[in-house]
């Protein structure tokens, strides 16, 4: 453990840098794919304060309206993900550690594409079989991605359905609901979307 610190230490400024990102953006990664897999997605966005909007101190989205799902934890630290180990594993193939900057970069981006591509596929995945949308009324549910007011905005909720967490577009008719809070779907407004009602 020692040798290790020892190396570490010895590390440039920027490549020490890198492998912190990397390491913490790791660990980070597998608890939320471990709660994900246990059904407890939601969590992901609980304790970070990433939210734009004042007031919303759980929120986990930096978008207004959820309009393109891009600014959210999880893609954060897929980012992070990206550019630390990008930085860590480029590092001695380019001698302009600038590039290796860029190429850093890059790599956070291509990483949230990626994942963003893969849970879009998985999403079709949870949403084939015989799943139907109109047996969500009544259901309880968590908001993942806050519900703006009075329908300015959708967000997403997640629910259990089979063993499965399912992701749909939520709406409401009364106030921003914020992340994390428990709601009943009250009607299905159509085929991706459903209105939803704080508890």
């Amino acid at each position: 453990m020692g040798s290790l610190i020892d190396a570490y230490t010895n590390f440039p400024a920027p490549l020490r840098f890198y492998w912190a990102v990397a390491v913490a953006a790791s660990l980070v990664f597998v608890i939320q794919m471990i709660l994900t897999f246990i059904g407890v997605g939601h969590t992901d966005a609980s304790g970070d304060a990433f939210d734009g909007s004042a007031g919303d101190a759980n929120g986990d989205t930096l978008d207004t309206g959820g309009a393109i799902q891009l600014f959210t934890v999880r893609n954060i630290v897929n980012f992070l993900l990206g550019v630390g180990w990008g930085g860590v594993c480029f590092w001695n193939t380019f001698e302009n550690h600038h590039l290796v900057t860029v190429v850093a970069f890059i790599c956070g981006l291509a990483f949230v594409v990626a994942f963003m591509f893969m849970l879009k596929q998985l999403m079709k995945l949870q949403h084939g079989g015989n799943f139907r949308i109109d047996e969500c009324v009544g259901m309880t549910c968590s908001v993942y991605l806050r519900v703006p007011a009075r329908r300015k905005g959708s967000g997403k909720v997640q629910l259990s359905w089979h063993g499965s967490v399912l992701e749909i577009e939520a709406l409401t008719d009364g106030e921003q609901i914020p992340s994390g809070a428990k709601v009943r779907v009250s009607k299905v407004i159509d085929s991706h979307s459903l209105l939803v009602e704080p508890l």
